[in-house]
């Protein structure tokens, strides 16, 4: 019933014109996908198969209505005869078909693909940038029989070594060649010839003839469609580059960047880096880029004494930057591109990284004309964020923090002021308490004296807690009264305050009189019921010690009785108080 259910589907796709697919699998290289394409074609029907580019080969049912589409993709997961990842895909990010071999359904007499948009006018060219026009390889125009393997073999005589070389590395890049790219056809080169001509229907004589060769490369660049390839040369960094006019294009000089940004709406962007500097400028550059937005923290970080690569990877981006200083002056490039485009994304670096050419002159540091001068921007790129940031403070001489449970809840990381990364050690969501472990020893200039008794009611207490979430460098502190040594319905562990707080301040230590610790501001409540902006509750010393003997740290308490000036108290705070925060 299911499979009647796909071929009816089908039928109504091609007369509806909203052609979608069912992309349930993709293999790199070609091989293996016919393999898994003549699988699925035992059992299910309407399966098609086509190119996705970098090496990527899907395998597609349809083509179907939306509404069509998602009825088959939620029948199919159902009964377990697709993968249950496989999702809707549109026209648009198909290229080439391979199978059923001779069929092209995307260009079949009643299937209407999709329609590109309309193009976008691209912003007027800077003076100083030039894009010369990528050669692409002809389309092959058949005018005649095939090559006899002789015929073939006498032409391919005429190939230069690049050519072969080019051969060789569409055979790699298609999964039937791994061997070394060296241009010389031994029997190596041949077998993957062979193999290549049975999987693609041809008479696998291990001989490409004129019009095979040609239908590899059109395979090969086949991921490169609709970007619009351009050797672009910009006198004002002096860097030529290879870069994908169709998607970006320059919008402005923020030195030491040029930022070509999106023309489509994507995520889509490419930096060149121009400036000026030694290996100190070279280090600097490493660990600012690190900050930025554009460089997520999942990727890898490698520093070599005169260049560096940083990737960042989250579920948005993927970026990769590629810097070298050479006699002076620091040059290189970044691509951003979006997250599930990998095939062409590793297509597109590569052709980037193998045009990179360095002309003479850097960006001038005082280019361009921005007007962007937050402290949450670098050169007019966005300083990466954490999610959200708390208070802790530190209570042994390792760098131990307490902090509240909702600094640390779904974080990929955390980190204490931005520089230490810490692990959570014990995590008490009923106390509403962290302990965090730092991933290494710190030296915390002090530590947390708990007060062995409970102050006086009504009176002073203060806060110390980074209020503004980090924007200021240190920590502020807010003061106010003791108004009950217990919750409003009577917990033992809570103490009410009567202090206004924000946000940033929850996890902070609470001081007495003394400057000793009497327990940790605990967040706002929200909810229905609004309590006044001045009424605060702090998780009592005596939980948290509890908290700390259970890890196997000992807190400690103070013998000191003599009140302190507030100013001996604030610096007191300073020095235990860090800022946490948790990252996406």
């Amino acid at each position: 019933m299911v499979l009647l259910l796909a071929v009816g589907q089908a039928a109504q796709a091609q007369t509806s014109g909203q052609v979608v697919w069912v992309q349930i699998e993709a293999q790199p290289n070609l091989r293996d996908g016919l393999a898994r394409a003549r699988d699925y074609a035992r059992e299910l029907d309407d399966v098609n198969g086509f190119a996705l580019g970098g090496g990527w080969h899907g395998i597609v049912l349809g083509p179907y209505t939306a509404q069509d589409a998602e009825q088959v993709l939620q029948v199919y997961r159902a009964e377990g005869l697709i993968p249950r990842d496989s999702y809707i895909a549109f026209s648009s990010s198909l290229g080439e078909q391979f199978f059923p071999q001779g069929i092209d359904v995307l260009r079949g007499v009643g299937v209407t693909p999709q329609q590109p948009d309309e193009p976008q006018e691209t912003p007027a060219a800077v003076p100083q940038t030039q894009a010369e026009e990528a050669p692409q390889a002809p389309a092959p125009v058949i005018t005649a029989p095939d090559e006899t393997p002789a015929q073939a073999r006498q032409s391919e005589r005429t190939l230069s070594a690049d050519a072969r070389r080019d051969l060789q590395i569409a055979l790699k890049w298609a999964g039937f060649y791994n061997s070394t790219i060296d241009g010389a056809f031994g029997r190596g080169t041949r077998n993957s010839m062979s193999e290549w001509q049975r999987a693609n229907g041809f008479e696998p004589t291990g001989i490409l003839t004129t019009l095979q060769r040609a239908t590899l490369l059109r395979q090969y660049n086949a991921v490169l469609e609709g970007l619009d390839l351009r050797l672009v040369t910009d006198s004002t960094t002096g860097i030529a580059v290879k870069i994908p006019t169709g998607v970006v294009a320059l919008e402005r000089y923020d030195p030491p960047f040029a930022q070509f940004n999106a023309v489509d709406g994507s995520n889509a962007r490419v930096l060149l880096i121009s400036q000026e500097g030694d290996s100190d400028t070279l280090t600097g550059l490493f660990q600012v880029m690190q900050t930025l937005e554009i460089v997520p923290l999942d990727g890898e970080r490698r520093k070599e004494k005169n260049s560096f690569v940083l990737v960042g990877r989250n579920a948005e981006i993927i970026s990769e930057t590629r810097v070298q200083l050479r006699s002076g002056q620091i040059k290189g490039f970044t691509l951003i591109w979006p997250t599930g485009d990998e095939a062409r994304r590793t297509r597109l670096l590569s052709e980037m990284e193998a045009s990179f050419t360095r002309l003479e002159g850097v960006l001038d540091a005082a280019a361009g004309d921005s007007v962007d001068q937050q402290i949450d921007l670098v050169a007019g790129l966005q300083i990466r964020k954490p999610k959200l940031s708390r208070s802790g403070f530190y209570v042994d001489e390792r760098g131990s923090v307490i902090t509240t449970s909702d600094a640390v809840d779904s974080c990929t990381r955390i980190t204490l002021d931005e520089e230490h990364e810490a692990t959570p050690q014990t995590v008490d969501a009923a106390r509403g308490l962290a302990l965090l472990t730092p991933d290494q020893s710190l030296a915390p200039p002090q530590v947390a004296q708990f007060s062995p008794a409970p102050p006086r009611l009504q009176s002073e207490v203060a806060v110390a807690g980074y209020s503004y979430e980090g924007v200021l460098d240190a920590p502020t502190m807010t003061f106010g009264t003791l108004a009950d040594l217990r919750g409003l319905r009577g917990e033992a562990d809570l103490s009410r305050l009567t202090l206004s707080s924000l946000p940033g301040d929850a996890g902070g230590p609470v001081f007495d009189t003394n400057g000793n610790v009497l327990g940790m501001l605990l967040p706002r409540g929200g909810g229905a019921r609004q309590l006044p902006e001045d009424v605060t509750f702090a998780l009592a010393g005596s939980a948290i010690a509890d908290v700390m003997r259970n890890a196997g740290l000992i807190p400690a308490n103070s013998s000191d009785a003599r009140p302190l000036a507030p100013e001996d108290i604030t610096t007191r705070a300073l020095g235990m108080t860090v800022l946490v925060s948790c990252w996406e």
